[in-house]
């Protein structure tokens, strides 16, 4: 599952507005923004900390020499040596983060269920738009059928016919 920023804003308030009208959480409806808002924050603050550890991933493989080929292999490392959650973790990480914001919050009056529910509930949402890679490849694959896979002609039609399927759906 990959966070895609452009859908951020649909998440934050699909999340608010589920968890408001099953009687999970309450907001006034004076703080309903603020609170989406900060669970945009929530999730923007993640791809930042993501954006530092490319970086430096970038970093190392200059220093070290290597090809663009071993960049998740360092990106990994870089994660690690952060503490910094990649992938599943990274979305349990995010869906925490939003549960301890929810109790501390000004902008939440009460919290009603336990946070076993609460995860259920926001991880069901996160996936429901952001769980959506598996999908693309199989689209694009069929799209380039013509092509022989595994040859150059290939993997440069399909990271395009990826952009596109992605930017069409409005994801980037």
């Amino acid at each position: 599952m990959r966070i895609y920023p452009k859908v951020i804003p649909i998440v934050s308030r699909e999340i608010i507005q589920k968890l408001t009208a099953e009687g999970d959480i309450e907001v006034e409806p004076m703080r309903i923004a603020d609170a989406e808002m900060d669970m945009s924050a929530i999730m923007r603050e993640y791809l930042a900390q993501e954006e530092r550890v490319n970086q430096a991933t970038r970093e190392a493989l200059e220093r070290r020499g290597y090809d663009a080929s071993k960049f998740n292999q360092v990106k990994r490392e870089m994660a690690d040596v952060r503490g910094f959650k990649l992938g599943d973790e990274g979305i349990e990480y995010v869906i925490n983060q939003m549960i301890e914001f929810l109790l501390v919050s000004r902008n939440v009056e009460e919290v009603f269920s336990p946070d076993t529910v609460l995860r259920q509930k926001i991880h069901a949402l996160m996936k429901k738009h952001f769980d959506v890679d598996e999908e693309i490849d199989k689209e694009a694959r069929l799209r380039l059928k013509h092509l022989q896979e595994g040859t150059t002609a290939f993997d440069v039609e399909y990271n395009k016919t990826v952009e596109q399927i992605r930017r069409a759906r409005g994801l980037i």
